[in-house]
């Protein structure tokens, strides 16, 4: 994977983020395993690090059916919850501190779960994370009218990036990696990665009313619910 000399220059090296957890209730639940990790401009993993968490909490069947980890292992093996937070907080801190924007496909979702668990440990919180990249808003944004799922499975084949072990925070994070490598080859991204956080807040609002018109226009959801469309934390 090679890109022209004017190629957005913020892809020299990017952070990489995923989160598996006991479900999907950002305030709720929590971390059972994470990634953070670092990828050069070809997609090559620089480094890397992975936590198993003891959740505190059992791990629904319907869960570890997802990632893989079952209550019994996260007890066994795991580390307590609070270590586990208050290091990935550190690793992404240390990340943004180097100037790094960070990659997380569905940023909304692990960002909002990771600021509610260091609430509930008492770590100082990611404020305002940024900057942030999430291929699934871009690849919305850029292709909004391609019909068909948006997982990070689909998205991955679409364009061409192998994710052979899905669920698995790793292989998830350095996919989503290389999904948003290869949106700036395809795209017209901006070459800050500030000013691309900043449009990405506008485009997450925008996606984010136009599914709860559709959800009400189906019955999905009532007509005075709304979806929240905060991004990169949710409100």
């Amino acid at each position: 994977m090679t890109f022209p000399l004017d190629a957005t220059a913020w892809l020299t090296r990017v952070g990489v983020f995923d989160l598996e957890t006991t479900g999907v209730d950002v305030a709720q639940d929590r971390i059972v395993t994470a990634h953070v990790g670092v990828l050069d401009r070809h997609g090559r993993e620089l480094a890397a690090r992975d936590w198993l968490a003891d959740p505190g909490v059992p791990i629904p069947d319907g869960a570890a059916a997802v990632h893989g980890i079952s209550t019994e292992q996260a007890r066994a093996d795991g580390r307590p919850a609070r270590e586990v937070v208050a290091e990935i907080v550190h690793a992404l801190r240390a990340l943004f501190a180097q100037g790094l924007p960070i990659v997380a496909y569905n940023a909304s979702y692990d960002f909002s779960l990771l600021a509610h668990e260091a609430r509930r440990h008492g770590i100082p919180e990611l404020i305002s994370p940024s900057p942030v990249i999430d291929p699934l808003v871009l690849d919305k944004a850029f292709d909004r009218y391609r019909r068909g799922k948006r997982t990070l499975t689909v998205v991955a084949d679409h364009y061409a990036v192998p994710l052979d072990d899905a669920h698995e925070a790793s292989a998830d994070a350095v996919a989503a990696g290389r999904v948003a490598l290869a949106l700036a080859r395809r795209f017209s991204l901006p070459r800050s990665a500030a000013d691309l956080h900043t449009r990405q807040i506008g485009w997450a609002r925008d996606q984010a009313a136009s599914l709860t018109e559709y959800f009400i226009g189906i019955g999905r959801i009532d007509p005075e619910q709304r979806l929240d469309g905060s991004w990169p934390v949710r409100g």
